[in-house]
């Protein structure tokens, strides 16, 4: 299969051509208990069983003949450069906060016999104590006692490929995180879009030098002229003004984003987890966000300003009008049942991921969720979900298309 070079993705729903991916590894087992919390994790994850729901998921996505690009061989690619190593770990470490010079010294040292993929295996596994024979010429902060493991945490998040960049038409929104444990996840897109020579010149919507948070489970690309952005518990509305005013001052062919106001709770982090398109005119949808869901859309206006509308109407009548549909359906998450709704909701039963339109990827725990997308004559390809639902997303949150189809170019 030959690789398409940059970014083209004006649907949800068109044929998936390629994506992103990171298989879960050791970063998962440095993991504990103690640290649940600041890793953003509720639960504890058995790797080699997520290793084997993922290894599903991937066959799923090669079945349907689509390229699998696997974010750590990206940058075992640019990582053969010496000189973009030596750059990348000193970037990689200011963001870790290993700031002294004894414990930057050791850790180049421990680095520099590493192979590519090695390396970057490590940086996003972590890096204990025991991983460091000496540091010379410590400071008081290296002498003190700390119980804490590790000198560099691991990025356990990292399978959730969705957040750190969102591909938006022929480019990216290469994002601010929310947490200060997942922003480092992605100075690696940064690297890859400065130096991977697939990704040569792909604009940016927006850039993780930026204040205000957003990440790409937020971000849904609806038609080659409607981007939907949610204001989450992890995406700021300045954010959001910014990312539209580039986009819609751009040449793409984009002309309308509309902004999801949804509760800001940690079971609705993105508007993925409540909201996703799986067809033309279908969508899946969290009945308990509907009430209180508030929709603007943002246009261009005179002299290069924004026009922000509050939109009056329910969400079928808003997609409805902006995506010029003489109807649309929602499928509720778990087929309307409020106790189902709200289990299924937490395992992800509204995080589909479309290969083409009516035909998408779900975990198979949401059964009575798949079974309403079913009844709407909506195709569904199923994996197993014990372990990598600990994570709090999924198919849709793990990956992040490079390229698709445009169902909508004539």
């Amino acid at each position: 299969m030959s690789f398409k070079p940059g970014i083209s993705v004006y649907s949800e729903i068109g044929k998936l051509k390629s994506v992103l991916l990171h298989r879960p590894g050791l970063e998962v087992e440095n993991i504990v208990p103690d640290y649940l919390t600041k890793l953003l994790f509720d639960e504890i994850v058995y790797l080699d069983q997520a290793q084997r729901e993922h290894e599903q998921f991937v066959q799923i996505l090669r079945k349907e003949e689509v390229e699998v690009v696997y974010m750590t061989d990206l940058m075992t690619d640019i990582l053969e450069d010496s000189h973009i190593r030596e750059e990348f770990l000193m970037d990689f470490m200011i963001e870790g906060k290993v700031v002294t010079d004894g414990l930057q010294e050791a850790i180049k040292e421990y680095f520099s016999s590493l192979t590519p993929r090695d390396f970057i295996n490590k940086c996003i596994a972590g890096t204990r104590h025991s991983d460091l024979k000496d540091i010379k010429h410590k400071t008081l902060g290296d002498m003190i006692k700390n119980a804490y493991p590790f000198y560099l945490d691991p990025i356990p998040n990292m399978y959730f490929q969705r957040d750190p960049f969102a591909s938006i038409g022929k480019g990216i929104s290469l994002n601010v995180m929310a947490n200060e444990t997942r922003n480092r996840e992605t100075i690696f897109a940064k690297y890859i879009f400065n130096y991977h020579p697939r990704f040569k010149e792909v604009p940016r919507w927006y850039n993780r030098d930026k204040t205000h948070t957003i990440e790409g489970g937020d971000i849904l690309v609806l038609s080659d002229k409607v981007v939907a952005i949610g204001v989450s518990a992890r995406t700021s509305t300045i954010a959001v003004e910014r990312v539209a005013q580039k986009l819609l001052e751009s040449e793409e062919p984009f002309n309308t984003v509309l902004v999801f106001d949804i509760p800001k709770k940690r079971a609705y982090m993105h508007l993925d987890t409540v909201f996703t398109m799986v067809d033309y005119d279908q969508f899946t949808i969290f009945p308990g966000i509907e009430a209180p869901l508030d929709v603007y859309s943002i246009s261009r206006a005179a002299n290069n300003r924004l026009h922000i509308k509050y939109e009056h109407s329910d969400l079928s009548e808003i997609l409805k009008k902006h995506l010029k549909l003489p109807a649309v359906n929602l499928i509720r998450c778990g087929d309307g049942d409020i106790i189902a709704a709200s289990r299924e909701q937490w395992s992800d039963g509204s995080n589909t991921l479309a290969v083409s339109p009516g035909k998408v990827v779900c975990y198979n725990r949401n059964h009575i969720t798949n079974d309403a997308l079913r009844k709407n004559s909506i195709e569904v390809l199923e994996f197993d979900s014990y372990e990598l639902s600990r994570g709090r997303g999924g198919p849709r949150c793990m990956s992040m298309p490079l390229y698709r189809d445009n169902p909508y170019k004539q």
